[in-house]
């Protein structure tokens, strides 16, 4: 109107593709993103101006610089942010019709189907103005946005003619700007299609080896992961693999993970107050996704889960790519698009011996690092001769910006040291220590047999080769006879190896000896024998020699050899469960910590001595699942009520302290439904399946699934009063907490 003046902030930039590079200014940049949709678990899907800056200065702190508004554009304020605090967008029109395309087809296969999916609408002129249309919307009300690099024709719409002209007016009005449209993947044989208006060549959940073929194939277009890293309940577990092609490759411009929080709707608060979160199936409604939407990294109320600090440190700012120890020179990565790391962050290093803090220092900056280049830096620590020592490097906000403070922790990296003797010190200390020559007392009665040795009794069973009881000073430890376990609670990204695991009938399977012998020596008694592990209705899925070694000390050592019998399917783990008096619940190990962490699943983590409770180290998924695993430990000592017991391991393995059981887990479908065993429930594993992100991604890889067809198991049980529970945790795990 006349005499009316809007005023708004702008912002000049280019955005280019050369090479099948994307530039921003002349720069090659990576998205290290996410998608996310406006949710509360009050609101629903109204979000209001604070909510959205919590969600981005969360996504700021865990280095995330990216955001697919997935799947319609977003409040106008919420570009606005973007803009201010230094986020690209893609802004994705609001084009899903996502289901619509499935019929009912005589010939069900996935071929067929995909060669109809485009029928009813993407492919079908009727649709052809109301599909520009929204693309149009989308443009129009965001054109002058400069966060925005990048226009979405939508989501799993499938392809043809009505998206072909959607995107050709999309880059027809504006050309400086990337256009995308992932479904254009998807096509059937009977048409030629039209990818002239598509700049970004886009795949949901890709396998590794899919992305590698597209990048041998010498492509004229960037690869975006617009959908990748499901995140849904334990995982992901594969972020390191997808970045280290990333990082690796600059035609890969990065992705998005999918997605950003939980989806699901509060109703009240449980007996102990925690929120009752609904998801798909609560409201009986007679078509739903379940808890499919429960995929997050995030829960619905914000709190952060272990798959975002894992993201946070896969995608941190710098990283080092080379240490040599012996000449003292750590190589440091630039990892940044624009920026000078000297300007940016500030480096500090400590090292770490058993868990002890033994140096620490700063790493002065003082010549610049470039983007993308790397810097050498003098790093001459102190390295005791013995004991598990680790480099730990953390790169901290050198100066604050608009939504983190100076010192804000951007990430870390973990170097193994060398050393005269790399055993931890109670590993060293078991296998140097003298045997004496006590013969230790050995009774047969029914189908036990019991050794007693100065502080510690056990009673072996000879039905399965495994101790009914451990205890000390008359006091029992062992609530239920100790299992051998190859079960565990199915993760979400379970799903589908979950129904091979149960036709082989691995959540049945019991130990069963054939056999057992024992052989009595001054200082110790062995007890071994031939074990299966067996279930209803199918041959044994493996077999092999677990042998027993009680010294007159108190040390009780288990050697365990199986063999994975022909055909079956790989194991979800291979260890020993244990269930102890509920009181006993003060966790002490050294491994990797203090977040959760698998094979697959372990950047958040740095190897310390680490103190919890047993109810701490449960992560509260909505859907209950296998959960809290730490892995690489060496030690764990479960105490209290005046007991202790110590598990060490000459071979590092992974344990899992809980109040539920993995029956109990997976029988719940809700956290607020869970109701605890009443014991301490301690697994300790050999082996544990990696995570990965098949709930809607590739197949977990190979090299992360337990399917070696030789297993084993050392380990070296102790009771008190040998151990002692002092904590060597010196250090503050919070100065390097992601």
């Amino acid at each position: 109107t006349p005499g009316e003046v809007i005023t708004d902030r702008v912002g000049i930039r280019e955005v280019t593709v050369s090479d099948a590079v994307v530039h921003l200014n002349g720069r090659p940049i990576t998205l290290r993103g996410v998608n996310r949709h406006d949710s509360d678990p009050t609101t629903g899907p109204v979000v209001d101006l604070e909510h959205m800056l919590w969600d981005l200065r969360l996504m700021k702190e865990h280095n995330i610089n990216a955001v697919r508004s997935s799947h319609y554009p977003n409040d106008p304020r919420f570009y606005q942010l973007c803009d201010e605090h230094g986020f690209y967008v893609m802004s994705e029109a609001d084009n899903e019709s996502h289901g619509t395309q499935s019929r009912f087809l005589a010939d069900p296969s996935w071929d067929n189907q995909v060669e109809h999916w485009n029928e009813p609408i993407a492919d079908n002129p009727e649709w052809t103005e109301a599909t520009v249309d929204r693309m149009r919307l989308c443009v129009h009300r965001e054109k002058n946005r400069p966060s925005i690099i990048s226009w979405s024709a939508g989501n799993e719409c499938s392809y043809g003619c009505t998206l072909e002209a959607a995107l050709f007016w999309a880059k027809e009005f504006d050309p400086t700007r990337l256009t995308h449209y992932e479904s254009s993947y998807y096509r059937d044989s009977k048409r030629r299609y039209d990818y002239s208006c598509i700049d970004l060549y886009s795949r949901m959940y890709p396998a590794i080896e899919e992305i590698r073929d597209y990048l041998d194939s010498d492509p004229d277009k960037p690869f975006i992961l617009v959908e990748y890293c499901h995140a849904m309940g334990n995982g992901p577990g594969d972020l390191e693999d997808y970045w280290e092609i990333i990082r690796a490759d600059e035609r890969m411009c990065g992705g998005f993970v999918w997605e950003w929080c939980d989806h699901a709707v509060t109703a009240g608060t449980s007996d102990d107050g925690r929120p009752i979160q609904l998801y798909g199936g609560d409201h009986d409604e007679a078509v739903h996704d379940g808890n499919f939407c429960v995929d997050g990294l995030v829960s619905p109320d914000r709190v952060p889960h272990p798959g975002l600090a894992e993201l946070k440190n896969v995608q941190r700012p710098a990283r080092v790519v080379e240490y040599d120890q012996d000449e003292g020179l750590l190589t440091i990565h630039n990892d940044l698009d624009h920026t000078d790391l000297s300007q940016y962050l500030r480096i500090s290093y400590e090292v770490r011996c058993d868990g002890v803090v033994v140096d620490r220092e700063d790493l002065d900056l003082v010549e610049p690092v470039p983007p993308h280049t790397s810097v050498m830096l003098r790093c001459e620590p102190k390295v005791p001769p013995t004991g598990r020592c680790h480099l730990l490097v953390t790169y901290r906000l050198a100066r604050p910006d608009s939504l983190l403070t100076a010192g804000h922790i951007l990430g870390f990296d973990e170097i193994a040291l060398r050393n005269a003797d790399r055993r931890h010190r109670w590993v060293a200390a078991l296998a140097g220590r003298p045997i004496g020559e006590t013969r230790l007392p050995v009774r047969r009665e029914g189908t036990r047999i019991e050794v007693d040795s100065d502080r510690l009794s056990c009673a072996i069973d000879t039905r399965t080769g495994l101790p009914v009881s451990l205890s000390s000073e008359g006091r029992e430890l062992l609530e239920r006879p100790v299992e051998l376990n190859i079960w565990r609670a199915p993760t979400d990204n379970d799903r589908h190896a979950r129904l091979e695991w149960e036709r082989a009938h691995y959540h049945q399977a019991v130990a069963r000896a054939y056999g057992v012998d024992v052989d009595e020596e001054p200082g110790c008694v062995t007890i071994s024998a031939d074990v299966g592990l067996v279930a209803p209705s199918v041959q044994p899925a493996l077999r092999g020699r677990l042998v027993w070694i009680l010294t007159d000390d108190g040390v009780l050592s288990l050697s365990l050899r199986l063999r994975r019998t022909l055909g079956f399917p790989s194991l979800p783990r291979l260890g020993l469960r244990l269930f102890l008096p509920e009181s006993m619940s003060q966790v002490d190990y050294y491994g990797l910590g203090p977040q959760e962490s698998y094979v697959d699943k372990h950047r958040a983590s740095y190897h310390g001595a680490f103190s919890a409770d047993v109810v701490d180290l449960h992560e509260d998924y909505i859907r209950p699942q296998e959960n809290g695993s730490h892995a690489d430990c060496n030690k764990v000592v479960v105490s209290g009520g005046g007991l202790s017991l110590a598990a060490v391991g000459p071979t590092p393995f992974s344990f899992n302290a809980s109040r539920y059981t993995q029956e109990e887990l997976a029988a719940r479908r809700r956290n607020t439904e869970l109701t605890p065993s009443g014991s301490t429930v301690l697994c300790l594993d050999a082996a544990m399946a990696g995570i990965g992100s098949n709930s809607c991604g590739p197949a977990l890889r190979p090299r992360y699934q337990v399917d070696s067809q030789e297993l084993g198991m050392e380990l070296h049980l102790l009771l008190n009063p040998l151990i002692t529970h002092t904590s060597t945790h010196t250090s503050t795990h919070n100065e390097v907490k992601p």
